[in-house]
């Protein structure tokens, strides 16, 4: 007898811890958007016919609108992922860099310099260190933006003055 007691203690405490937790959990079903906010008075949110509804809605393509644009409860900080913001960049404007950090001076470098997080007054030690690296990537044959935001990202974290002054 004592040994069903113990075990309904356990469990009863378990429950309840449970419980709590539940009850500590604010989110009232799926996300943001249209779902979400045409559902938003139903009292029994957590049940499981509003949260379908609600992702139902959601998933007829208009939540991809409401996250892309920050509307119907939705926000976003205007980045598409933000680690790969700067493969991004450097993808798109890839022959420039190219160019640029042949140079070691550049509108397009200045640009992944401060996207990258290097302090304006970095700068000209930023552009002897691209150009130091492309020379590299060159000799190397890995002439990719993927390679060249590694290689920057490698030369950054080993910089004595950049490591110090990127916000990375």
């Amino acid at each position: 007898m004592s040994k069903k007691v113990l075990v309904f203690s356990i469990a009863v405490l378990f429950g309840a811890q449970a419980g709590l937790a539940m009850a500590a959990n604010p989110d009232t079903g799926p996300g943001c958007g249209l779902g979400k906010l045409a559902w938003a008075e139903y009292k029994g949110q957590k049940e499981i016919a509003p949260q379908v509804l609600m992702a139902t809605t959601n998933g007829i393509g208009m939540n991809t609108f409401a996250i892309s644009t920050g509307t119907s409860g939705c926000t976003n900080d205007g980045k598409i992922m933000s680690e790969h913001k700067t493969t991004v960049f450097a993808s798109l404007n890839f022959e420039a860099l190219s160019a640029e950090m042949a140079q070691g001076q550049g509108e397009h470098l200045a640009s992944l310099a401060s996207l990258m997080g290097v302090p304006a007054e970095q700068h000209p030690a930023f552009f002897a260190m691209t150009q130091e690296r492309y020379t590299s990537l060159i000799q190397a044959g890995e002439a990719s933006p993927v390679a060249l935001v590694k290689a920057l990202n490698e030369g950054i974290a080993g910089h004595p003055v950049l490591a110090q002054a990127s916000i990375r």
